[in-house]
């Protein structure tokens, strides 16, 4: 996906695409075990990490995301697209996200994907958003749910996965992908 400088603001967050001038706070975000438990990935070990973690999205077909706070400029989370496949009939993208902990339960990170599923399915033009969540976590099942996301069912990795489909497709939601 081509790099976006734009910055989303939202009520009280500020979205823009991470950039390797963020690796520290990244590195501090991603070190934080209750951010990571979910994840496929490790907490942070060092900033080298932490420069991996950006440059893998700035060269991957999708784009990520930080969430910032209006008052303080801190980074608090992230969110963004990877996985974003064109195919004849449908294009599809998943959408990732992962709040610090002191920041749950307050609607940021809805406030912030609310935007980015817009961004989906206005600018990239998906027909399909997915998302991935642990079968434990309830908190992320939860905010997809109210997100509109419909359940469909656990992956041969044992994650739940979710679908939101585009309200201007007729699309076979029964169809696995």
């Amino acid at each position: 996906m081509k790099r976006n400088d734009s910055i989303i603001q939202t009520k009280r967050l500020y979205l823009r695409e991470l950039t390797l001038n963020d690796a520290y706070a990244v590195y501090k975000h991603f070190s934080d075990s209750q951010v990571t438990r979910y994840m496929d990935i490790e907490p942070c070990k060092s900033l080298a990490e932490a420069e991996e973690i950006i440059s893998f999205h700035i060269q991957d077909t999708g784009c990520r995301y930080g969430l910032f706070l209006h008052d303080s400029s801190q980074l608090i989370g992230t969110c963004g697209y990877h996985c974003w496949r064109h195919e004849p009939t449908i294009s599809k993208a998943e959408l990732g996200f992962d709040l610090s902990p002191q920041y749950w339960g307050k609607g940021l990170m809805q406030e912030g994907l609310l935007h980015m599923i817009r961004i989906g399915f206005d600018v990239m033009k998906l027909d399909v958003i997915e998302a991935t969540t642990d079968v434990a976590n309830t908190r992320s099942q939860r905010l997809l749910k109210r997100l509109g996301f419909t359940a469909t069912g656990i992956q041969a990795d044992g994650l739940l996965h979710f679908a939101l489909y585009t309200p201007s497709k007729n699309i076979n939601k029964g169809v696995e992908s």
